[in-house]
């Protein structure tokens, strides 16, 4: 088991949901973190309540999506902390829309944040850590639904899936490097994502007929905490997937074997959604 006092990562998405509490996971585990969000007010807050869990935090606020972006964050942990030895990109959004009414600007500016500047600030770090011969940890916060799809929500769990995809490819390419590489696959969470996903899809949370997304059962939710704290014990003791839920993996796992069985449960689930 990998000892974590003193040692760096980078979290973005950190203003609010699981990248807060991540951080704030870090600190409890004697970690220090550099966060990064759009939102500097709301990652003021989060750095004062890692402080109040004795660790440290530098804010490097801006879009994920920025050029260069992800150069200034690793350059922010040496600068702060003179090291970096672990990344966790979990910076995203979802959008309900069917794929037929998705227009290629929405398609492609969700892959940017979701998929693409992810990637980047792995790469960028991978890089470092290998010209150093240093080891590290990636981490990119995937979801349950990179193994299956629900119905609008294709282009978010199209982003997940890639993701998910990208870090199995990265993972065996670096393990000679001793870097790690894992994907996170959360279930449904309570954080900001369904109320913000409402907006951008210019629906009203309180709609009547909401995606199935939006009408996730009690029983596949958790809070951001657990999510959290799956993540920290991902960095002591590395692991392919981080599950929060054995459950839903082994029901993913069970879509993935049958898509007939699969289609045919979203579909029901779907109806049921729609007469709630």
């Amino acid at each position: 088991m990998r000892q974590l006092t003193g040692q760096v990562m980078i979290i973005t998405g950190a203003s609010s949901g699981i990248g807060a509490a991540t951080a704030i996971a870090c600190a409890k585990a004697g970690m220090n973190v550099v966060i990064n969000a759009r939102r500097e007010v709301r990652l003021q807050a989060v750095a004062a309540q890692v402080a109040a869990h004795g660790g440290r935090a530098a804010i490097v606020a801006g879009d994920v999506a920025t050029p260069g972006i992800s150069e200034q964050m690793l350059d922010a942990a040496i600068d702060a902390f003179g090291r970096c030895d672990a990344v966790f990109a979990n910076a995203g959004y979802g959008l309900e829309r069917s794929m037929t009414e998705v227009t290629p600007a929405e398609l492609r500016e969700m892959f940017e944040v979701n998929f693409f500047a992810g990637v980047d600030l792995l790469q960028k770090a991978a890089k470092r850590w290998i010209e150093r011969g240093q080891g590290g940890h990636l981490l990119m916060c995937s979801s349950c639904l990179a193994k299956f799809s629900l119905p609008l929500s294709g282009p978010y769990c199209a982003t997940k899936a890639a993701q998910n995809q990208i870090c199995r490819a990265m993972r065996i390419e670096l393990k000679p490097h001793g870097i790690h590489v894992a994907s996170v696959h959360p279930i449904g969470t309570y954080t900001e994502f369904f109320e913000s996903s409402a907006k951008r899809s210019g629906r009203d949370s309180s709609s009547d007929h909401q995606p199935i997304v939006s009408n996730t059962p009690r029983m596949f939710m958790q809070p951001p905490e657990r999510v959290a704290n799956a993540v920290i014990r991902c960095l002591r003791r590395p692991t392919p997937e981080v599950w929060t839920s054995t459950f839903v993996r082994l029901a993913a796992a069970l879509m993935v074997a049958s898509p007939r069985l699969s289609d045919w449960m979203l579909t029901r689930a779907g109806k049921i959604a729609q007469a709630k």
